[in-house]
C-alpha cells in the first residue's frame, strides 16, 4: 500500500513550512523513524522521521518549495496496515534504560575506527546517547546491527549495559583523549549560507539595529555549589536518569534576582514599557549547525529540581531536532552559558525583545585573597565571571550594577542543604 507522507504542523501558529532538503531519493529504502527529509519554519529547521518502512516511491515537492500543512509532500510504498503518523509521539521517543526481559542477550559491541562523519544516528539514539552521556566520538565506537551497520537503539543499550566491562571502558577512554585538532585544508571558495546561519545573522543585527548594547561584569565565588555538585552528582543521576550540571543555579538565581529587579522582565514598544508577570526564560543551545534558543516558560513556578529537568529535556531535544517552532518564543529574559567551552568572559548580543541576557563564564579555581581574623590569607576558590548585557534605552549601569550584585548574591549563599 502506499502511505502519504503529509506536511507536519510543527507549531500553533504555523500554517506552511518549507522543503529544505530531502535525505533521500526516490527508490530509496527507508525505515520507520529513519529521517526522511528536512522542514524549516522561521523559527527553526527540523528533521522528519519517515512515518513508516518501506521504498520511497514519490517526491512531489522540491527543495525551497513552500508548503501548507497537511498537505502531501510524498508517498511510501510499504505493506505495513498499521496507525501511521507524520513525527513520532513521546511514546515512541520514551527511553527504556533496560531491554524487555525476554530478549535475547545481544552480541558485544565491538570497537572500529569508523569515521564519525560518516555515520547516520536515528533522533532516537542521538537522544538516549545525549541522556547517557554518550559523545559522538565514543558513539563511532559502537558497531551497528542496523541497516548498513546504523547504531540501533539495541546497540547502544547493549553498549550501555557493558560499560562498566574494565577491557571495554580501558579502550573507549583511550580513545576518547582530546588530541590536537585536525589541520584542515584550506582554499578560496565561495559557499551560501544555510538556514540557520541567515536567522541567526538576521535576529543578531536586529537586535544590534535596536538595542542600546552595554555591559558590566562581576566575579561570583561559585565553590559551595562545585562542592554540592561534586558531591552528589552520582546520587542525583541514579535517581533523576541524568547529570546535575550548573546551569539550572544559573537560571535559579536569574529568576530570583529578576523577581527583585522586575524591570529586567520587561521590554520596550516603541515609547512604552510593557511589564511582563510571567519569567520566561530563554536557554541559549549551542549546535553543529549554529544557535537555538528555547524557552522555558513561567519559571516562577518552577523549582529546582523541575529546572534541572526542564534544561535537561529542551538541551536534548534542541540538539536532536526535536524542539517546535512555539518553544523557541516568547522569552523574557535569556541566560548564555557559554563557559561549557572554557571561556571565561563574553559579552552576548541581547535576545529580542528581551532587554537583558546574562552572559555565564566558565568555573575555574583561582587563588584569591579572603579576610580573616588573623588577617588576609590566600586561598582557592571556584570562580566564575558573570557578563550582563542591557539595553541601555530602558536600563541603566546602576540597574545593571544592582542586579548583578542581587545575582552573585544568591549564588554565594543558596542553600544547597535544602535545594532539592
Amino acid at each position: 500500500m502506499l502511505v502519504d507522507v503529509i506536511m507536519p504542523k510543527l507549531g500553533e501558529s504555523l500554517t506552511e513550512g518549507t522543503i529544505i532538503q530531502w535525505r533521500k531519493k526516490v527508490g530509496d529504502f527507508i525505515e520507520k523513524d529513519e529521517i526522511l527529509l528536512e522542514i524549516g519554519t522561521d523559527k527553526v529547521d527540523s528533521e522528519i522521521p519517515s512515518p513508516s518502512v518501506g521504498v520511497l516511491k514519490e517526491i512531489l515537492a522540491e527543495p525551497n518549495d513552500v508548503l501548507p500543512v497537511n498537505e502531501v509532500i510524498a508517498r511510501i510504498e510499504t505493506e505495513s496496515d498499521g496507525v501511521l503518523k507524520t513525527v513520532p509521539t513521546e511514546e515512541e521517543l520514551t527511553i527504556k534504560e533496560t531491554p524487555p526481559a525476554e530478549a535475547p542477550p545481544a552480541p558485544k559491541p565491538s570497537i572500529t575506527s569508523k569515521s564519525v562523519e560518516r555515520i547516520f544516528y536515528t533522533p532516537l539514539v542521538r537522544a538516549m546517547a545525549s541522556r547517557e552521556s554518550v559523545s559522538e566520538s565514543e558513539l563511532a565506537l559502537i558497531s551497528g546491527s542496523g541497516r548498513g551497520g546504523r547504531v540501533t537503539k539495541k546497540d547502544l543499550v547493549t553498549y550501555l549495559k557493558m560499560r562498566n566491562d574494565p577491557a571495554l571502558v580501558g579502550r573507549v577512554k583511550t580513545a576518547a583523549v582530546p588530541t590536537l585538532p585536525t589541520s584542515i585544508v584550506m582554499d578560496d571558495h565561495v559557499e551560501a549560507m544555510d538556514r540557520m546561519r541567515l536567522m541567526i545573522a538576521e535576529h543578531m543585527r536586529q537586535s544590534i539595529d535596536t538595542a542600546a548594547h552595554a555591559y558590566l561584569v562581576s566575579e561570583c565565588d561559585l565553590t559551595h555549589v562545585v562542592d554540592y555538585v561534586n558531591s552528589g552528582q552520582d546520587a542525583f543521576f541514579k535517581r533523576e536518569g541524568f547529570k546535575l550540571t550548573y546551569t539550572p543555579f544559573f537560571l535559579l538565581a536569574a529568576v530570583k534576582a529578576i523577581q527583585t529587579h522586575p524591570i529586567f522582565n520587561a521590554s520596550l514598544d516603541g515609547t512604552n514599557i510593557v511589564f511582563k508577570k510571567n519569567i520566561n526564560v530563554g536557554m541559549a543551545v549551542a549546535m553543529d549547525k549554529g544557535l537555538m534558543v528555547p524557552v522555558i516558560q513561567n519559571c516562577e513556578e518552577l523549582n529546582f529540581l523541575g529546572l534541572c529537568r526542564k534544561v535537561n529535556d529542551l538541551a536534548i531535544r534542541s540538539r536532536s531536532n526535536k524542539i517546535k517552532p512555539d518553544e523557541l518564543q516568547g522569552s523574557t529574559f535569556t541566560v548564555s552559558n557559554f563557559g561549557i567551552f572554557g571561556n571565561v568572559i563574553g559579552m552576548p548580543i541581547i535576545n529580542q525583545p528581551n532587554s537583558a541576557i546574562l552572559g555565564v563564564g566558565a568555573i575555574k579555581k583561582q587563588p584569591v585573597v579572603r579576610e580573616t581574623d588573623a588577617g588576609d590569607a590566600i586561598v582557592i576558590r571556584s570562580i566564575c565571571y558573570l557578563s550582563l548585557g542591557i539595553d541601555h534605552r530602558l536600563l541603566d549601569g546602576a540597574d545593571g550594577g544592582q542586579f548583578l550584585q542581587t545575582l552573585v548574591k544568591i549564588l554565594e549563599t543558596i542553600e544547597t542543604s535544602v535545594i532539592l
